[in-house]
């Protein structure tokens, strides 16, 4: 039997979210029971290269709890959504893997955070990659915007 969950419950789980989320803004450090910065990088086995020519300040905000870039090859041109953001490290390395050609947009439920990815991509100088607030469960996009989510 499936419970769907009311209202309520929604509004706590988001208000959590908010809540852990906007500390992590402030700095990741000691708030995970996994590594963050470049050892959590590292850890999942990001490709070396990449993480190398992040700016330190980008690459200690990261606190991911797994790497997307496993799954596949991101090419020049595609466009790239990534849901649930939050200091944009993953969309910042989208956006060096599409090149100019290829739009990243990055969402995330909390305002602190995308304010966090928005100076990550500014440090990392990456143009083609955009942020807004939004929740995974209400896409403010057309169908087929994307080709990598």
């Amino acid at each position: 039997m499936e419970k769907e969950l009311t209202a309520i419950d929604k509004q706590r789980i988001e208000a959590g979210i908010r809540g852990k989320y906007l500390q992590v803004a402030i700095s990741p450090e000691g708030l995970f029971r996994y590594p963050t910065g470049r050892a959590g990088l590292g850890a999942l086995g990001y490709d070396p290269a990449i993480v190398l020519a992040l700016p330190d300040t980008v690459a200690a905000a990261y606190c991911g709890v797994g790497n997307p870039f496993s799954l596949g090859p991101i090419s020049p041109g595609e466009a790239v959504l990534d849901i649930g953001c939050g200091a944009g490290v993953d969309s910042i390395i989208a956006g060096k893997l599409t090149g100019f050609s290829g739009p990243v947009t990055g969402i995330d439920l909390v305002p602190e955070m995308l304010a966090k990815a928005r100076e990550n991509a500014r440090q990392a100088g990456v143009d083609n990659v955009t942020f807004q607030e939004s929740s995974a469960e209400q896409l403010p996009f057309p169908d087929k915007s994307f080709e990598v989510v």
